[in-house]
C-alpha cells in the first residue's frame, strides 16, 4: 500500500486540492497530522468534500489547533506543546495520503519541522508547486532538503496558470516526473476532482 507525504513548496500553493486529487484517484485514506486555523478552515472537511468515492476514511488529525498561524504558534496560543512521538499514522490497510501543513520547513515546536516528520512516516512525497516569480527557487530548494535526507520524491504537480519555461527547467534540474497540471478552477467541485483523478491515475501507471 502507497504511503504518499503532499507538500508543497510554501503555503496556499494547493496541496488540499492535490491531496483531494490522489485520495480520489487512489480511493486512498486521508490524513492531515497537525491543522492550524481549525476554527474557520478544516483541510479534513474540505478533502471529504471534494470526494465521491466510498473506500476513502478520513483520519482525525493528532493536533487540531483553532488559530490559523504556524503551527508552533497555534499550539502555544491554544497551551499546547507538539511532540513528534504523539503524531502517528492512523493504522489502515489502504493507501494514506498525508497531507503537510505548509511547506517543509515549517515549525512544529522550537526544535522540530514538518520535514521532521518524514523518516518515520516511510512514505514517498508529492511536490507541489505554484507558478510564481520566484517558484523556481523555491521548489528545487525543497527538492533539494528532500534530496539530502534521502526521502524519495514521487512526482511533481504544478498547480495555476501553466508556464511552460518555469516548468521545463524545473522538470529537466531535478529529473523528478510531472504527474499533473491543475488549472486554474472558478469553483472546484467533486466532478472536476474526479476528471484530474482520472489523468492523475494514468500518470501514476508509467511509474
Amino acid at each position: 500500500m502507497k504511503r504518499i507525504f503532499v507538500t508543497g513548496i510554501g503555503t496556499e500553493v494547493g496541496k488540499t486540492v492535490v491531496s483531494a486529487i490522489l485520495t480520489e484517484a487512489l480511493e486512498a485514506d486521508y490524513w492531515k497530522p497537525v491543522q492550524s486555523g481549525a476554527e474557520t478552515d478544516s483541510d479534513t472537511e474540505t478533502v471529504k468534500a471534494l470526494i465521491q468515492n466510498r473506500k476513502s476514511f478520513f483520519h482525525p488529525e493528532a493536533y487540531r489547533l483553532p488559530l490559523p498561524l504556524s503551527p508552533h504558534e497555534a499550539a502555544e496560543a491554544a497551551g499546547v506543546n507538539i511532540l513528534l512521538e504523539n503524531i502517528k499514522l492512523p493504522s489502515t490497510a489502504n493507501h494514506l495520503i498525508i497531507e503537510g501543513a505548509g511547506g517543509l520547513f515549517v515549525p512544529l515546536n522550537q526544535k522540530d519541522l514538518i520535514v521532521d516528520l518524514l523518516p518515520a512516516f516511510g512514505c514517498e512525497v508529492v511536490l507541489v508547486s505554484r507558478n510564481y516569480l520566484g517558484s523556481i527557487n523555491h521548489t528545487l530548494l525543497t527538492w533539494e532538503a528532500l534530496k539530502i535526507r534521502n526521502i524519495k520524491v514521487l512526482g511533481l504537480v504544478f498547480n495555476g496558470e501553466p508556464n511552460a519555461a518555469t516548468e521545463n527547467f524545473i522538470l529537466n534540474y531535478t529529473g523528478i516526473p510531472k504527474l499533473l497540471s491543475v488549472l486554474p478552477e472558478k469553483a472546484l467541485t467533486p466532478e472536476i476532482i474526479v476528471g484530474y483523478a482520472r489523468q492523475l491515475r494514468e500518470s501514476l501507471k508509467s511509474l
